[in-house]
Parts: C-alpha cells; structure tokens; sequence
C-alpha cells in the first residue's frame, strides 16, 4: 500500500502537551512541512519565549533557543546576524509578542531583521491561566476581565499585523487561521511564503493565526472553532497586508 499520509520530518516524535482542541498542534505541522519542503530543516533554528509554545524545543526537529517573556525577536536578531546563512524563526502567541514583547517585535521589524515570526493569536494569555492579553475582544471574559473587555478602561484589542504593515523592514504581513481545512491550506501557504522572503534576504516577516484556546475560552473544542469564525474573524479579518511583490 502507498502512503498517502505519514508524520513529517520537521517534527520530532514527542507527544503535544496542548490541551484538547487548541490548534497549536495543526500549526506546528505546517511549521514543519514548511521547513522540509524547502530543504532548510537541518539549518533551521526557532525561538520559543514564555507561553503554551514554551516545549517546543520537544516538538520542532531543528535546533531551537530558549528566550525570556516576549523576547524572541531580540534573540532571534542576535542568532540572525551571527549565523546569516541559517534560517531563523520565532514561534510566539499574542500573550508574549503583543504585550510584554511589543517593543521588541516592532523594532525587528522596523530594522528589516532577516527572520520570520509565527505568531499564534488566541486572544487571551494561554499558559499562564487566561489573562487578557491585547488582543481579548470588547466583551470577551477572561480571569482579569471577569465581566468581560471594557473599551473604555482598556482600550480596543490590537490588530498587529495591520499595524505592523506600516513598517517599512515589515516586507511580508498576512493573517490566516486553522479553524477550518480551507484555512490551514492557506496558512501553510502564508508560512512557506515568509520563509521564503527570509530566504531570499528581503527583510522582515511575520504570519498571525487567529488560533483556538477552549480551556481558557471556557468551551468546548468543536463550540471553539465556531467562536473564532463568530468572533474573531470580523474583527481580525484575514488577509496579505504586505508582499515584496506587490512593491508594498
């Protein structure tokens, strides 16, 4: 019999630890079917920071580097600029990026640094017990937020990738989702092709995915993914914000 489907290369053997339903698992594939299919596993290094992503020096089958909360792009830069030749990623949810590390993020971009950031939004804090993290909806419960996001006293959530579209080092920016197979085709699609724009030395480039949390949502899987196509997709709407090829 052919194999029609077998575990890809890019990923190590050891189980997930994520919890039932949450799509960390279908992201790390993509992630290593990418790095195979362009023949850069075996010089690839990723970043993971604080947050659910933390094991994923268990998971990714290349090296990887530990960095304190929110500092994945500083390290990322450091690993970079010493080895120009390796391919270099960081893997971050919007808990660490979009808050403690927004500096640092923005300034990566802003420098044109020659790497790529996956960057996992679930809106709200994963690991560290579902906190509201900035990119939480108007509304939306979490363990700070017991009845829900308040525009008035907090702001409005973040949209990253449009903000980051504005920066000139930003060369590649688009949103995609896994909460359905035609979105984690495209995803795959978006993460191959920021690879790509690091391989070829255009600067910088980052892939959100609006992603699912059924623990800290306090729902069930299958209810999670139909949250996200409700609620997140209206506010977050995907998309290519920035392509070198579009002369953006």
């Amino acid at each position: 019999m052919s194999t029609i489907f077998e575990r890809t290369d890019g990923l190590t053997d050891k189980q997930f630890h994520y919890c039932p339903g949450c799509t960390h698992g279908v992201i790390h594939r993509l992630v290593g079917e990418v790095l195979v299919e362009l023949g850069v596993l075996g010089k690839a290094v990723g970043v993971a920071p604080v947050g659910c992503s933390v094991l994923a020096y268990d998971y990714f089958n290349c090296d990887m580097h530990e960095a304190a909360h929110g500092r994945a792009p500083a390290v990322a830069t450091g690993i970079k600029r010493v080895l120009p030749d390796n391919v270099v990623f960081t893997y971050q949810g919007d808990g660490d990026l979009a808050s403690i590390g927004t500096a640092e993020i923005i300034h990566a971009a802003h420098r044109g640094e020659k790497f790529t950031t996956i960057f996992v939004n679930n809106a709200i804090y994963g690991m560290t017990g579902g906190q509201m993290a900035p990119t939480t909806l108007i509304g939306q419960k979490a363990t700070t937020a017991p009845y829900g996001r308040d525009a008035a006293t907090t702001g409005m959530p973040l949209r990253m990738s449009e903000m980051l579209a504005t920066i000139d080092g930003a060369v590649f920016v688009e949103r995609v989702t896994v909460h359905n197979v035609a979105g984690i085709r495209k995803a795959k699609k978006a993460i191959k092709k920021a690879f790509e724009v690091q391989i070829a030395g255009l600067g910088f480039g980052i892939v959100e995915i609006l992603s699912t949390c059924p623990t800290n949502w306090g729902i069930t899987p299958v209810e999670s993914l139909k949250w996200l196509e409700e609620n997140m997709l209206p506010y977050y709407p995907l998309g290519n914000f920035r392509t070198p090829e579009e002369g953006k």
